[in-house]
């Protein structure tokens, strides 16, 4: 056992982990952090994804040992302290880019990843960067529009699959 210490969503934490004690395993059952979620254990489906020091990383495929001495940022922390929820978030609900949910903290914390990184992409960029995220229900449609949405653009014009 390593006792493996950082920040995450603004508070200092620690834990004792097995050296294959994955970063999403550390999320969910030690810091109880359920938001993260695991859909496949292979990096293919991108319900995991999390910001370690700023970057969007799939957890499920990371040790916690690894996100040592990192901030990291999980679906929990993007909603403000009070329960308003992010630019992103409401984008999501106002557009109805869910269904069952399971996918949503992922594609959440890709979009944000993506609008850091591009705050005005093009409907084809959302589309290429969300490729890593699988949804089973939507059919991306109105993911694309409320990421489309969360970056102050028009989203009339998001074409229909």
């Amino acid at each position: 056992m390593a006792k493996v210490e950082m920040v995450v969503n603004g508070v200092a934490s620690t834990g004792d982990v097995e050296g294959r004690t994955l970063l999403s395993t550390f999320l969910r059952e030690t810091l109880d952090l359920t938001g993260t979620h695991v859909g496949c254990d292979t990096s293919q489906c991108g319900a995991c994804v999390v910001h370690v020091n700023g970057q969007a990383v799939k957890s499920c495929t990371m040790l916690a040992a690894e996100a040592a001495g990192a901030t990291v940022s999980t679906i929990e922390g993007m909603a403000a302290p009070d329960g308003t929820l992010n630019v992103i978030q409401q984008a999501f609900q106002d557009h109805h880019g869910l269904q069952c949910g399971f996918c949503t903290p992922g594609m959440v914390m890709s979009a944000a990843a993506l609008l850091k990184e591009n705050p005005k992409p093009s409907e084809t960029e959302v589309r290429d960067y969300l490729e890593g995220n699988i949804c089973r229900c939507t059919g991306y449609h109105n993911i694309v529009k409320a990421i489309m949405a969360a970056s102050g653009q028009d989203v009339a014009a998001v074409a229909a699959e």
